[in-house]
């Protein structure tokens, strides 16, 4: 995917031949994790090549298992090196890397103790667009034409991994509609097919025009900015990434983590976000619509806590993300 992503936004882009190390014992995680080992050996000559042509200031990784030829490459040429983790635990590729590049940058504080054997960590944060810290509430709501006495849920899932709750949520929209105690825009996942799929899951139900009833249903959240200034609780997976837009805008959120993610590792975002005071945390086998819809009419029922969840959300994020990590990279660099 970046090999059309990354030249679309005008920057070059070259490739390094790499594959992931599978955990489960059998025949073709064995076959796989040797054709890994050969990728191994052979990445190392075509990363020292890259970095000869290039010829960087400093090299920095975001935790992919690509990073690993890099910049272990990088830091033996003695380029400096720093990997960015946005997750609340290390994956393999950084635990693998920390002592060996200059810099461990965490997307998550108070997490030093999982980096004993580096050089640095520096809590920086996890950055997120400019453009989650444009609008404010009011605004957004007024350009998405939400009513004054109206709550907004927003809720995305996502399309891969998230078959149950995509499955779920039919019946969540239904009692929605019945009730109208909040307005909610809802990403299906699956672009037009999953919004024809959940359209036609709840005609079933007996719901034929959700917008009726302050139902927007889209295949994709193309203004998600926009989408989660104007929200008052938002549902969704445990990402990273989500959970730095979250805490940057100082959204409440209730969590149903990605089981089928490395390391369990939605979990723990989650968890870190759950003991800050920011967000309530259902994992998916125990969920169920009944108890996500009675969760979120719940929080809504309480509006000093949300307010509270909003100021611990808030107080975890680190709209100052980019301007750390330039600085990091920025004082290697003249160190070199």
């Amino acid at each position: 995917m970046e090999t059309e992503l990354v030249p679309r936004e005008g920057y070059a882009i070259r490739t390094v031949k790499i594959t992931n190390l599978q955990r489960k014992l059998s025949v073709s995680g064995v076959m796989h994790n040797v054709k890994t080992v050969k990728n191994l050996v052979f990445s190392k000559g075509a990363a020292k090549r890259i970095i000869k042509d290039f010829a960087p200031d400093i090299a920095i990784g975001t935790g992919g298992y690509v990073c690993y030829p890099v910049l272990k490459q990088a830091a033996k040429m003695g380029i400096p090196t720093v990997i960015h983790e946005s997750n609340a635990v290390p994956g393999l590729t950084t635990k693998m890397l920390a002592p060996k590049v200059d810099c461990v940058m965490t997307g998550f504080a108070g997490v030093e103790a999982e980096y004993k054997k580096a050089k640095r960590v520096s809590y920086t944060g996890t950055p997120v667009r400019g453009a989650f810290l444009e609008l404010d509430q009011m605004q957004a709501r007024a350009e998405l034409g939400i009513p004054a006495d109206k709550h907004l849920v927003v809720s995305f899932w996502g399309s891969l991994g998230a078959a149950k709750m995509n499955a779920m949520m039919p019946d969540f929209i239904r009692r929605a509609c019945q009730a109208e105690q909040f307005w909610q825009i809802h990403a299906t996942g699956g672009g037009e097919s999953g919004l024809e799929s959940m359209l036609s899951a709840l005609n079933v139900l007996g719901v034929s025009d959700p917008a009726q009833h302050g139902i927007d249903l889209r295949g994709f959240i193309y203004d998600m900015p926009r989408t989660l200034a104007a929200a008052d609780l938002v549902l969704c997976r445990a990402g990273a990434s989500t959970l730095a837009e979250l805490t940057a805008m100082g959204k409440p959120a209730v969590l149903v983590p990605s089981p089928y993610v490395t390391g369990n590792h939605q979990e723990e975002n989650a968890l870190a976000l759950v003991q800050g005071g920011g967000a309530v945390m259902l994992r998916e086998g125990e969920c169920t619509s009944d108890i996500l819809y009675d969760t979120v009419t719940g929080l809504l029922a309480k509006p000093g806590r949300l307010s509270e969840m909003a100021t611990d959300m808030r107080h975890m994020g680190n709209p100052e993300a980019t301007a750390r990590i330039t600085e990091i990279v920025l004082d290697l660099m003249k160190k070199s």
